[in-house]
């Protein structure tokens, strides 16, 4: 009998064919592309529908989930399931995400003084908290408590670790996720920036390689040095619309050389993508904390 639901949001990245059947309850979130507003489908085709209007010039917008959204969100879940909820939420470091969720759970919990929410800092961003869902789910189906699984997540977030790459830094720019010098350095001298999250969840370019595939190849070297009991794990591979040769070779790559049990693949959807843009490419997996 299941102890609890798991919650989330699109920005986790993982299909939502594959979140009905995990029984993981993510909330699509909104953005907008002129005037027009859309929703976060979850789905590949609408993915690429959305790169596709990135590279002719569109700027979508993006919009957190307000306390409001969640307070209904999760009374959704409680009037169906009367269950505790374990939300894993966008990390803090890049997102007000968490914030507004700690808001929500107040006015959530004046509303349903019976229930119980359980609101986690993921620290991560894309599918590194979509692992943390599917963990939550593991957790959830093995009959563990919401507070067991809680205080896993708590203890092994900062085990997950993510390297990725990208060939225009303009999207991240425009977010404010990099300065606009270094833009222009990494245009004239064609360098692809590696970047991570750090234990805090904040965006660091870690390295500066030049080329796309030297970039790809460092990132193996760094996952090999990083990654612990690889023949146990499965790697998570996240992209913005890349070739589909190149993914599947990132993805070979990695199983062969570091020894990974298999990959699971997924686009990067539009809460994520519209402050990335089209070609990145990244490996998500479990390997020494964070730093």
């Amino acid at each position: 009998m299941e102890k609890f639901c798991v919650s989330t949001d699109s920005g986790c990245d993982l299909p939502a064919s594959f979140c009905k059947d995990r029984g993981i309850h993510a909330y699509h979130m909104k953005y907008t592309i002129g005037e027009k507003q859309y929703t976060d489908q979850m789905n590949p085709e609408d993915c690429i529908e959305f790169y596709n209007q990135m590279r002719k010039g569109a700027v979508p917008r993006t919009s957190q989930m307000t306390p409001y959204e969640f307070v209904d969100f999760w009374s959704e879940l409680w009037e169906k399931f009367n269950l505790p909820i374990v939300h894993i939420a966008m990390g803090s470091g890049i997102s007000g995400t968490f914030s507004n969720a700690l808001i929500a759970k107040d006015l959530f919990l004046d509303a349903h003084p019976q229930a119980q929410v359980f609101v986690v800092d993921s620290t991560l961003a894309s599918i590194g908290y979509g692992m943390l869902s599917i963990w939550a789910a593991d957790m959830r189906d093995a009959g563990e408590t919401p507070e067991a699984c809680v205080e896993w997540l708590e203890n092994n977030k900062i085990n997950v670790n993510t390297y990725y790459t990208c060939d225009d830094l303009k999207y991240l720019y425009r977010s404010g996720r990099v300065s606009k010098t270094g833009v222009t350095v990494a245009t004239v001298l064609n360098i692809n920036p590696i970047l991570n999250l750090d234990k805090e969840g904040h965006l660091i370019v870690r390295e500066k390689v030049r080329g796309r595939k030297r970039a790809l190849k460092r990132i193996y070297e760094i996952v090999e040095e990083l990654v612990v009991d690889p023949e146990k794990q499965k790697v998570y591979i996240c992209h913005s619309d890349c070739k589909d040769e190149e993914v599947k070779t990132f993805s070979e790559t990695l199983i062969s050389r570091i020894g990974f049990q298999d990959s699971f693949i997924s686009y990067i959807g539009p809460t994520i993508g519209s402050h990335c843009g089209p070609g990145l490419i990244a490996a998500f997996f479990l390997g020494k904390p964070r730093f």
